[in-house]
């Protein structure tokens, strides 16, 4: 790396750069100690000729001299020369003259066993000359550093104005570090990752090789910023940002772009109210980037056991809640992750939950130790669905129930298809007869209605009043209705004595309604065909005004 990119990156100037600048270019300079320590950062300048001012400084230092108190012994010289070593200062710079016409061998043996940049200068410099240059370089290459870091700021902001969160944030931070980034608890549960670009490591697997064998503290080179979850001053940490050095080095430039970033993160997190809630959120993205094919196979174990589900080689169990439309986008949904996963921990099964403001849903995968268990577990699971969506307030008055779909029980690749099959069938469900739950399987025939309704509305509003349009029309004008006896009729496939008996009628008055509904609708209700017209467009009704 050259001296210009080191002071774009670091926010300093080299020693090397230092040379190179007219003031201490025009002493002649010659580098008679660790010139491999060129590259070390000069923090600042300070002249200086006191035997103790080692006690003075504090580190990163370039520190220009007369050798006036560097003591007349050996003995005196190797102690000034290593305690400067020791503080940690940049270089040690002497300008030769009146009180060194060479620097005893003392000086520079001490400065070469300490590893300490030592230089001499042949020439008389004005050190305030000096002084000035490195200082104004120096100044000039923080007021760099802060523009770069100030772009990923206007980035973030950008990213969260044109509707993006926390993954934009974060895939800001990784492309301009060139590393991955995570955001995790406070705890170190990891809520999202982000990549530095498609040739690098997938981020989630750089998480469990490395951050997750470090739980005592971060790994070497790591950068960990803070994301504050209060107002000013307060000590509440709502988050962490880590970013790990695993394709290049993390520098200075790098902590002030993520402290930057951690500021647009704390508006987000405020706004989003909980850390459940976004757990929560980068459970339904996987769950959801699983249902549509964005997540292979082969890759979900291992991504899903970063999210903490470790199912084993059981069968997986695709669940979906759909709650009714019209609720908030945020707010309730945090209170809902916590009360749902607190119901669901009596389940006794291993559980991934996650939700989606957005869609309105609650996707979940859980492992079971037999399919056998299907029915017993869908059963638990559906009423711990529907307990923790009462504790969190998110069932208004009046509203649709929640409906909950179970999928069929298989491996990865069935999980991903029967989730998306399962979110599908949840929203067609809605305003069916309520059930604690719904097996997909059973209603694929609702399925296809409903896909057909959001493809060509007019056209099935045109089947259903083709099919019942009179009856319809008799029950809005006339009592008794005639549509709850053909429903009741068709749901027994066609069994008079037992529709009679759940309808509460003699045969002779079943029989003349079902006389009159053939009449009106002009149809015979013994014919396959007929039955299966009706049957689709009572189930379809609910679909069209």
């Amino acid at each position: 790396m050259d001296s210009q990119g080191t002071q774009g990156t670091q926010g300093g100037i080299t020693v090397q750069r230092a040379l190179e600048l007219p003031g201490l270019r025009g002493g002649l300079p010659e580098v008679v100690a660790g010139a491999d320590r060129l590259q070390r950062t000069v923090r600042w300048v300070h002249a200086g000729e006191v035997p103790n001012i080692a006690s003075l400084l504090k580190g990163g230092e370039l520190l220009l001299t007369t050798g006036l108190g560097l003591g007349a012994r050996p003995a005196e010289q190797r102690v000034f020369v290593r305690k400067l070593a020791e503080r940690g200062i940049a270089a040690l710079v002497v300008e030769l003259g009146p009180r060194f016409t060479r620097l005893p061998a003392a000086i520079v043996e001490t400065a070469r066993a300490a590893g300490l940049p030592l230089v001499q200068l042949h020439r008389e410099v004005p050190f305030v000359t000096v002084t000035e240059e490195v200082h104004t370089e120096i100044v000039n290459g923080h007021y760099a550093l802060l523009q770069r870091a100030e772009e990923v700021h206007r980035r973030c902001t950008e990213a969260l104005l044109g509707g993006g969160g926390v993954p934009q944030v974060l895939n800001v931070l990784a492309d301009f570090s060139g590393n991955p980034v995570f955001l995790e608890t406070p705890d170190g549960q990891l809520l999202y990752a982000a990549g530095a670009g498609t040739e690098c490591a997938d981020p989630l697997q750089v998480w469990e090789g490395l951050r997750g064998h470090h739980k005592d503290g971060p790994p070497a080179g790591a950068l960990l910023v803070d994301v504050p979850g209060g107002g000013p001053g307060s000590s509440f940490v709502r988050a962490r940002l880590v970013l790990l050095a695993v394709e290049s080095t993390l520098l200075p430039v790098h902590r002030i772009a993520a402290e930057r970033a951690a500021g647009s993160l704390a508006v987000v997190l405020m706004q989003a109210r909980q850390e459940e809630e976004l757990a929560a959120r980068g459970r339904g993205d996987f769950l959801t980037d699983l249902a549509e094919g964005r997540i292979q196979a082969d890759d979900a174990p291992a991504q899903a056991r970063v999210l903490g589900f470790k199912p084993g080689e059981s069968p997986l169990l695709p669940v979906v809640m759909r709650l009714a439309d019209g609720l908030p986008p945020g707010g309730g949904w945090a209170v809902l992750a916590r009360a749902v996963a607190e119901e669901l921990a009596a389940v006794g099964v291993p559980v991934l939950l996650g939700v989606r403001p957005v869609e309105g849903r609650v996707p979940l995968l859980l492992g079971l130790r037999t399919e056998s268990e299907r029915t017993a577990v869908a059963d638990r699971v559906a009423a711990a669905l529907r307990a923790g969506v009462e504790r969190a307030g998110m069932q208004r008055a009046g509203a649709l129930p929640p409906v909950v779909v179970v999928g069929v029980a298989g491996g990865w690749a069935a999980a991903s298809a029967g989730l998306r099959h399962a979110a599908e069938t949840a929203t067609a469900a809605q305003g069916l007869i309520d059930r604690p739950w719904y097996d997909a399987r059973r209603l694929d025939i609702d399925l296809l209605l409903w896909r057909l309704h959001n493809y060509d509305d007019s056209a099935l509003a045109a089947f259903v009043d083709r099919a019942i349009g009179p009856l319809r029309t008799h029950d809005q004008r006339s009592k008794p209705p005639l549509l709850p006896t053909l429903q009741t009729y068709l749901a027994h496939a066609g069994r008079k004595a037992e529709t009679a008996r759940e309808l509460h009628l003699n045969r002779q008055t079943l029989y003349n309604r079902l006389a009159r509904i053939s009449e009106l609708l002009g149809t015979d209700l013994d014919d396959p065909q007929t039955v299966l017209a009706l049957s689709l467009a009572l189930r379809a009704r609910r679909h069209v005004a």
